[in-house]
């Protein structure tokens, strides 16, 4: 058997002083994470983040940096993702847009409410997330290189 990660995305997108969350339904009950999913084939890093905020969300979503690369190993599952986590712009809403199968609603919280509901978070990435945007962590999107 060949090991390999799973290859994940996610939007760190802060808006007004808060934080765009899901709350997502799983194995453990609610959880909070970022509008984030799985690459899929044949995608580009950058297709996969504005569709996956799209999808869980109903925000249109304009990747401008990359946050940061993410290696984060689940005792529970037992799976490796690696999370390639991005910032940008929201450039519009679809209030009325069904949301992926399992997403409870989109929210907005403040980096204290998202500290505050840790135990609630679908992995510690959220958090580190949020912390290295808040630190100005950013790095040109001229890093990722996808060859068709």
């Amino acid at each position: 058997m060949t090991w390999k990660p799973n290859v994940t995305v996610a939007a760190v997108i802060e808006r007004d002083g808060k934080f765009l969350l899901i709350e997502e339904e799983t194995l453990q009950g609610a959880r909070f994470n970022q509008p984030a999913g799985h690459l899929e084939a044949h995608e580009s890093l950058l297709d996969a983040v504005v569709r996956e905020t799209l999808e869980e969300s109903a925000y249109h979503f304009v990747p401008q940096y990359l946050i940061g690369i993410y290696r984060w190993h689940s005792s529970e599952s037992d799976i490796t993702y690696l999370r390639f986590a991005f910032t940008g712009t929201i450039t519009g809403h679809e209030s009325d847009r069904p949301l992926d199968e399992g997403i409870l609603q989109a929210i907005w919280l403040t980096p204290d409410e998202i500290r505050a509901t840790q135990a609630r978070h679908r992995s510690p990435l959220i958090l580190r997330c949020v912390e290295d945007y808040l630190e100005n962590k950013r790095y040109p999107l001229d890093l990722l290189v996808h060859y068709d």
